[in-house]
């Protein structure tokens, strides 16, 4: 019973430090490619390196961290091509449950996401990406929840995971914030017309229009 517990213990103590630590990684706490020491990492968690070691290990499986045998954790580095590869199969996940939607919609998530929408619109007038992404981000995810399958919306949470890495800052390129808010509209009227066909190429094609941006954007940034 000792060692059941012990085991326990330990178990609950790494899947709290993963959880904090996937906070600070999503939060923008680590530049791309730095090293996170194990040892201020578990000072900083009051725990001993053996949980914040699990906790690595577990983020790097969902592709956030890099485990580098002999050097040591770094936060992932996510070039172009991958991120590309990303947006494609986001596009299609993203387009299947708004599919899934356009005949189950609810006025009162409806109503949700016009609310959404109105904040996004604002956040965009004053050109804060601190407070349009995360509006982007509730926007999105309230979409795959509302479509009712737990399965495309888990799958879809943990590539944006992976995508959050790489694409904040193309959203202030030329005007980005108004573009995408704009594209989300439409992907709203679309639901509230209850037209499958276009709201299933509204969302496809924004989740195109956010690569394409990423693409011009890391185009710019190596200039």
């Amino acid at each position: 019973m000792t060692n059941e517990l012990e085991f326990l213990k330990a178990h609950s103590l790494s899947s709290l430090v993963r959880r904090e630590l996937e906070k600070l990684i999503l939060s923008g706490e680590f530049a791309p490619g730095e090293r996170l020491n194990e040892y201020v990492l578990a000072a900083r968690f009051s725990v001993s390196r053996g949980p914040v070691r699990e906790a690595c290990r577990a983020l790097a499986e969902k592709g956030l961290l890099d485990l580098v045998p002999n050097r040591g954790v770094f936060m992932r580095k996510i070039d172009e091509g991958h991120a590309a590869a990303l947006y494609d199969v986001r596009a299609g996940l993203f387009a299947s449950a708004v599919r899934l939607l356009a005949s189950r919609i609810t006025p009162e998530q409806l109503s949700a996401l016009e609310d959404l929408l109105r904040r996004m619109d604002d956040a965009a007038d004053r050109q804060s990406l601190d407070e349009y992404y995360p509006l982007n981000l509730e926007f999105h995810d309230s979409l795959m929840r509302f479509a009712g399958n737990s399965r495309l919306h888990s799958l879809y949470g943990e590539l944006i995971k992976e995508l959050h890495l790489f694409r904040e800052r193309a959203l202030l390129h030329d005007g980005g914030l108004a573009v995408s808010n704009a594209e989300h509209r439409r992907i709203v009227d679309a639901l509230r017309a209850r037209d499958a066909a276009a709201a299933t190429e509204e969302a496809f094609n924004h989740v195109l229009s956010g690569k394409a941006r990423m693409a011009i954007h890391d185009t710019h940034e190596s200039k």
